[in-house]
């Protein structure tokens, strides 16, 4: 995909090096194969999972669906949509020992698929040393997990909770004995409810960035938040500057996070996806 952006008054094209994505927390109710062509349709290559069939609980649809991770294995196996993540619930901070197992449970069908991420919530509402100590001990547990199992999958800590800027990022990192964790970047959390400009956030924290997720909103209070989720191109998110920026320094996934589950007023992701053609 290009974009047309104006360098010394002259329109230029640009190769946008990320792949595109969607999560299917904004099509809820679609299987795997109408998540997939939905996304065919829009030739987006790729898509993360979060919920099909109408539940979040995708171990257990998978095997309602396909049995065995092998027969979900050769039905994938032709398709050219990848599955890049799937979504759990789990929080580095404040999870619980039932939402281990729940992440544990993805971990057949993560290598039926080919998927390389599992993503998981920062949690917590203050980054105290009691909070930093959690979350480094349940990454500590997974690594151990990973790393026994000899597993091909990783996690990647969704930007959500507590790490709403980049200060609060960098000192989270700071707190793991080797600095290092992969990060899906809410691109959106960070600016809205942070306050940061999306690329100082990418600046401060691009190293460790592997997944990002985009929206729009406005200022408007609704329901649920101190703002309204509308049409990606729409509303007051800085998208322009940020594509540019990732266009030429990010090859991960940038993926469409459109919160239809959490907010059925929303337009379908199929009109979504169609607004944010020329947005992302």
């Amino acid at each position: 995909m290009n974009f047309r952006c104006p360098v010394g008054g002259k329109p230029v094209c640009l190769a946008i090096m990320y792949v595109r994505a969607f999560s299917t927390l904004g099509c809820a109710e679609l299987s795997l194969d109408e998540a997939q062509a939905l996304a065919r349709r829009h030739r987006i290559p790729a898509i993360e999972l979060r919920a099909l069939g109408g539940t979040t609980d995708l171990p257990a649809w998978f095997a309602a669906n396909f049995a065995s991770p092998a027969a979900l294995a050769d039905q994938q196996a032709a398709s050219d949509c990848r599955v890049v993540a799937l979504d759990s619930s789990w929080r580095l901070i404040d999870g619980t020992p039932a939402d281990r197992e729940s992440l544990l449970a993805l971990l057949p069908w993560a290598r039926a698929l080919g998927v390389r991420w599992l993503r998981v919530f920062d949690g917590g509402a203050t980054l105290d040393g009691q909070t930093l100590a959690q979350a480094a001990e349940a990454l500590a547990w997974w690594r151990r997990v990973r790393d026994e199992r000899q597993l091909q999958v990783d996690l990647m800590i969704e930007t959500h909770d507590v790490l709403l800027d980049a200060r609060r990022i960098q000192r989270f990192l700071a707190a793991l004995p080797d600095g290092r964790a992969a990060l899906l970047w809410d691109a959106h959390h960070t600016w809205r409810k942070g306050g940061e400009d999306p690329r100082r956030t990418w600046q401060a924290i691009r190293p460790h960035v592997v997944h990002v997720h985009v929206k729009d909103s406005v200022g408007r209070p609704s329901a649920r938040h101190p703002f309204t989720y509308v049409l990606p191109g729409t509303g007051d998110f800085p998208m322009a500057p940020l594509r540019e920026t990732l266009a030429t320094e990010f090859t991960g996934t940038v993926s469409l996070e459109w919160e239809r589950l959490w907010h059925p007023d929303l337009p379908p992701l199929d009109a979504a996806l169609a607004a944010a053609r020329s947005w992302w």
